[in-house]
């Protein structure tokens, strides 16, 4: 594994980490990750003017990405709505790097050592430790199958899209096809939410947290092109999986930061993860 696409990964990563404990911080989720997509969408298109459009044969992948991630924003905000998958959220993290694997494989031809596979086992078995922690504090309540199926959607949803993600960038610049994406992902979800929460809740949110919403553009746009820059030479496999360390970071920015519980079972989860990207790091 490339040592720059590990640290491009882990800059991503925190970056991802840090916009979701702001998410966290804020009373509004859906409409915050709303403006975080307009916002990170209007950047885009005025640093296009300077990159130019992507080559027409990534028109077509990037049109595909746009509909599947504005898919999975708006399962997002089904999710955060649905006591049921916020206890197996964490897991669908950790299902993704699984499917994404089996995608690069069959499609890519990517061969990995098998050191390679353990460490991606490590990083998919530590997300899901950390998913259990959730289990462990619901007192006994079981998640019923609507939140399970909407958490393997979700995991499906981000395997596909990273998947065509990483296969058109490691064929034509990602540059300006990263910034398409941004531009046209709007279009889709702003409708879903000024119909579903108002546009008067949005006009509201940007009087009075401006800054923050700002920062959360800035935040989403960079940590997406700095993934996608490491996908360029790096593979896809290992790359996506590293990338679900954000949810390790944001575990930890959230007791630093936010008082919530750690507990020794999240901690485990996180070591094992981190012992996960440290073996793709030394032998994958």
């Amino acid at each position: 594994m490339p040592i720059l696409a590990l640290i491009l990964l882990f800059i991503s990563a925190s970056m991802h980490a840090l916009w979701n404990l702001l998410l966290k911080n804020s009373d509004e989720k859906y409409i915050a990750m709303g403006w975080q997509v307009i916002l990170s969408g209007i950047f885009s298109l005025g640093i296009i003017f300077f990159t130019g459009l992507p080559p027409r044969s990534m028109w077509g992948l990037a049109i595909v990405s746009m509909i599947l991630e504005a898919i999975y924003f708006i399962l997002l905000c089904i999710a955060y709505s649905d006591h049921d998958f916020s206890l197996v959220y964490p897991i669908a993290r950790g299902a993704a790097p699984a499917l994404l694997v089996l995608w690069s494989a069959v499609f890519l031809r990517e061969q990995l050592t098998v050191a390679g596979y353990i460490g991606l086992a490590m990083i998919t078995g530590g997300m899901i430790v950390i998913g259990a922690t959730t289990l462990i504090q619901s007192d006994g309540e079981k998640p019923h199958l609507r939140g399970i199926l909407t958490s393997l959607s979700v995991a499906l949803i981000i395997s596909i899209y990273t998947f065509i993600d990483g296969t058109a960038v490691k064929n034509g610049p990602a540059l300006p096809y990263g910034l398409s994406m941004f531009v046209m992902v709007p279009f889709v979800t702003t409708p879903y939410l000024t119909r579903k929460y108002g546009w008067s809740h949005f006009a509201d949110m940007w009087r009075k947290k401006r800054g923050y919403l700002l920062l959360g553009g800035v935040l989403g746009l960079v940590a997406y092109m700095l993934a996608l820059f490491a996908y360029t030479f790096a593979p896809l496999s290992y790359s996506g999986a590293i990338r679900e360390v954000s949810a390790v970071i944001g575990a930890f920015l959230g007791w630093r930061f936010l008082k919530e519980e750690m507990g020794g079972v999240r901690v485990a989860g996180s070591a094992i993860v981190f012992a996960g990207v440290m073996v793709i790091a030394a032998f994958g």
